[in-house]
């Protein structure tokens, strides 16, 4: 238990919240928290108290009589855990929201807070990185194909244009929501981008569900040296499909950081991979900054807690005149060398995640 010392919260940018209550007059709380929540310890005032666990220690009994819940990516948040419980907040230190069952949170009172974009450069840099090693060459005009334009896919876009490359867009929602980009079908852009990479959020029912997205069909449509990325989450593409079509075409290039039944990824499948690793594409020193800003944030915002923000990165906000430079971003860093590790020790995954050194971003000339 940590009882922090009562600060002020500094100025800062939302994250995303789903069915906010009204805050209320601040009172002594009940916190649990992911201790793997990196920056997160003394920064939460007012008396609160503030208990760490590992990820897998979330338990009905434990989080019965608390007020927030502060998780990462692998604590699932329903009705299993929270019913009957006093939890008013769910706010999670990741992009994705998968592991919440909103629905549920939103028709219990419960709102559920998340951190978009807060590791959206590091994500680029990953993917720059990989395909300007797997020989994409965006100065001479070659297409590439960004599947989910939001916080991520946008930036990894926008350096590919200010690079040279041909981007096309696969986004049905902002196409249909009329926000302007050079939008594709999903099969043109398998068929006709040198390279495709994946942005999307994992979800599983309504028009634009995404769990195998990339599956067989779209796979067989893929061109003789091309290039696939995937670091968004590991079932928007078909991995048992996949690694068929890289025993049909051996030209095809693969780079995954996210695989289908974490950490338990197919063996077989990685071997394969140009380069695979173990969900770490967005793990920047910043970027962890950002999420943790964010969740505090949401608990300042909700429940009125008080927080200090102080010193962590704020919302990634580049010079308007400021570009990426090829040369940059390969020095800035090497999916090779945790590639490599992964495939020596592919059991290791969850303990690689955790033990991760995290790496400073690549910032823009």
């Amino acid at each position: 238990v940590e009882p922090a010392p009562a600060v002020d919260m500094a100025d800062g940018h939302l994250c995303g919240v789903h069915s906010v209550p009204h805050p209320r007059l601040y009172v002594s709380m009940k916190i649990i928290a992911d201790e793997n929540i990196p920056y997160l310890r003394g920064r939460i005032g007012g008396g609160a108290d503030v208990i760490y666990v590992d990820q897998s220690e979330f338990s009905r009994e434990l989080v019965r009589d608390a007020d927030a819940l502060l998780i990462r990516t692998r604590t699932r948040c329903d009705e299993a855990l929270l019913h009957d419980s006093s939890v008013r907040l769910v706010a999670t230190a990741t992009i994705g929201t998968d592991q919440i069952d909103i629905p549920w949170c939103e028709s219990h009172g419960i709102a559920v807070a998340s951190s978009p974009g807060c590791n959206a450069p590091a994500v680029a840099q990953y993917v720059w990185s990989a395909l300007l090693r797997l020989g994409f060459d965006p100065a001479a005009g070659e297409r590439l194909g960004v599947v989910g334009c939001g916080n991520i896919g946008s930036i990894v876009a926008d350096w590919g244009r200010k690079m040279g490359a041909e981007i096309w867009v696969s986004d049905p929602p902002k196409q249909r929501a009329g926000v302007p980009d050079n939008y594709h079908t999903l099969e043109d852009i398998m068929r006709e981008c040198r390279a495709v990479t994946f942005h999307t959020p994992l979800t599983r029912k309504g028009p634009d569900a995404t769990l195998h997205l990339c599956d067989a069909r779209a796979l067989e449509l893929i061109g003789e040296n091309h290039i696939l990325v995937n670091a968004a989450r590991g079932p928007v593409v078909d991995n048992a499909a996949l690694l068929r079509r890289m025993y049909a075409d051996p030209t095809l290039r693969v780079v995954l950081d996210v695989w289908e039944n974490e950490p338990d990824l197919n063996r077989e499948l990685l071997e394969k991979t140009d380069f695979g690793t173990f969900h770490i594409a967005g793990y920047s020193r910043q970027g962890k900054q950002r999420a943790t800003r964010m969740v505090l944030e949401a608990l300042h915002r909700t429940l009125g807690v008080p927080v200090d923000t102080e010193g962590l990165e704020p919302a990634y906000s580049p010079a308007p005149d400021a570009v990426p430079v090829p040369d940059g971003i390969l020095q800035s860093y090497d999916p090779t060398v945790d590639s490599d590790v992964l495939k020596q020790n592919p059991g290791a995954f969850e303990q690689l995640r955790h033990d991760y050194d995290y790496r400073p971003e690549y910032e823009l000339q």
